[in-house]
């Protein structure tokens, strides 16, 4: 199974464009304010505030593109940012038979997929994945197909 939200990289781009202009808006306007109008007074911060704070929330939930490969003998996992200067892209391959168990979290606007894998170093390895940016349906797929491989790995050492 495929899954991958590369498509959405330009809706992303646009948002994260938009988000910059509106900070730089904001900054535009505080200056105005402060220097030649003076309606505001200390509210007049907010110009700033609530771009910003929307900009963290967005860089906050993670990296944005997703991608996902079940088919063959190996797992694929990618998951970058937009920009790709901001934080490092991961990407693990490893084969199926190495996957024990799998876990997503939910809280309210992160998502986070924890893989767990066999390893012969230290027994298990946990890698982390940002899953912030997938829809339910992209969710849930991504449960099943992981779910299908662990039960089938289960299988094979009874």
């Amino acid at each position: 199974m495929r899954l991958s939200n590369r498509n959405k990289t330009s809706v992303y781009s646009f948002i994260n464009s938009l988000l910059i202009m509106l900070l730089l808006g904001g900054i535009g306007a505080y200056f105005l304010e402060e220097y030649k109008f003076n309606i505001l007074g200390w509210e007049s911060l907010l110009l700033i505030i609530m771009p910003l704070f929307i900009i963290l929330l967005f860089y906050i939930s993670g990296r944005q593109i997703f991608e996902y490969d079940s088919d063959g003998e190996a797992l694929h996992f990618r998951n970058r940012n937009i920009i790709p200067f901001l934080q490092r892209p991961l990407s693990d391959e490893f084969p199926k038979y190495k996957l024990l168990k799998f876990e997503v979290i939910d809280l309210l606007i992160i998502k986070r997929l924890y893989i767990t894998i066999s390893s012969k170093n230290s027994g298990s390895t946990i890698l982390k994945y940002e899953i912030s940016y997938l829809t339910k349906k992209e969710v849930n797929d991504l449960k099943f197909s992981l779910h299908k491989v662990v039960k089938t790995n289960n299988e094979k050492k009874s």
